[in-house]
């Protein structure tokens, strides 16, 4: 497809709305679109449409000036109290008086919305699954998706701002907490915890992006014999909570404690903040990290590194595929049990541990 463009002097926007229904790492990834329209609209409002259950990612962002939720437990409830549900949303977003709408996602739902917002500029992207005329009829502009398998999902999602004439490949990420979420995740912490940690999350809801058990605890062990408080966390998930369990009983002796499944995401994000390092999986804890400029070390594979990489990471990344074959993303079984990770020796993990440490 040839790049679309907008005509010269369109109207500088007042309202914008940024559309994107994913997971909650992708709405973390968000964030230096957020601030790309922020530098260039500085008196602009810019609101944004997700899933309900990824508020906390985008909640404490000042640079958002107000978020609208579709919840998916409507449906659960019966298809006449999910239209009720969708058509409150749509009017309520009509009411806005959107000047411009971003439409990051490749849902046919955010398409609608998009067009129902009444918005006088409606960008969306030229995905392939979508070459249809309708999609097309939902948008005043769709951006070219043909350079995004070799891009950054930070600089797709950057790249919907193209037909605008701006080429932006670069700009921040950002996760925010109140001090009130600092403030309790503090009190969950044991004296002599409160400065000079290192934050460990070895758990992801696949598990096959996790390293073995065994390896984790030699790490902690060895971090803990140089005198670093260690403090593993998890989500609430009780295989993930298992996996830490086992993970402690490998380090009898570490100074060391367990947050896992206890915090919300932005009790987390604060903990995180205040770490001397991040150590974690491909996972969302890792985006958070990043965008929270913790000095970080991340194990990754099997995912698309050039998708999925931490962004602006102060740090290393430990790139399994360094040290032996791993398959396809596209066709991995994520039930799997494979640990595609072992393929990173400790005692590597263990050197740029010391080395983003020293």
């Amino acid at each position: 497809m040839t790049p679309e463009t907008l005509s010269p002097g369109h109207q500088v926007p007042a309202r914008i709305l940024v559309i994107k229904l994913r997971h909650h790492g992708d709405m973390l990834l968000i964030t230096p679109l957020i601030h790309a329209l922020k530098q260039q609209y500085p008196a602009a409002c810019i609101d944004v449409l997700l899933y309900a259950e990824t508020r906390d990612m985008l909640a404490a962002n000042p640079e958002i000036y107000q978020i609208y939720e579709i919840d998916r437990s409507w449906k659960k409830q019966g298809k006449g109290h999910q239209l009720k549900m969708e058509w409150q949303l749509i009017r309520t977003l009509r009411q806005q008086r959107y000047d411009m709408v971003l439409n990051l996602a490749d849902q046919w739902p955010s398409a609608i919305i998009s067009k129902l917002t009444g918005a006088a500029t409606r960008i969306g992207f030229d995905f392939p699954k979508r070459r249809h005329p309708f999609w097309r009829y939902c948008h005043t502009v769709l951006a070219s998706t043909q350079q995004h398998n070799q891009l950054h999902t930070v600089q797709q999602n950057l790249s919907i701002l193209t037909p605008l004439g701006l080429e932006i490949s670069n700009a921040p990420a950002r996760m925010g907490y109140s001090e009130s979420d600092w403030a309790n995740s503090r009190t969950l912490l044991p004296d002599g915890f409160q400065e000079n940690y290192i934050v460990i999350q070895p758990t992801s809801r696949w598990f096959f992006k996790c390293w073995r058990e065994e390896r984790m605890s030699a790490l902690i062990n060895t971090l803990s014999e140089d005198g670093y408080a260690v403090v593993l966390t998890s989500g609430p998930d009780s295989n993930e909570k298992k996996m830490v369990e086992n993970i402690i009983a490998g380090c009898p002796q570490a100074r060391l404690h367990s947050l896992a499944g206890q915090l919300t995401l932005r009790q987390l994000a604060a903990v995180i903040d205040h770490a001397r390092l991040f150590i974690g999986v491909d996972s969302v804890p890792m985006h958070m990290a990043a965008a929270l400029n913790t000095p970080l070390v991340a194990l990754f594979g099997p995912s698309k590194l050039t998708f999925w990489r931490p962004w602006q990471a102060k740090g290393e990344v430990i790139w399994a595929g360094d040290f032996g074959p791993l398959p396809d993303p596209d066709e991995i079984d994520t039930n799997t049990k494979e640990r595609y990770l072992d393929l990173i020796p400790t005692d590597a993990v263990i050197a740029v541990a010391k080395k983003v440490l020293a």
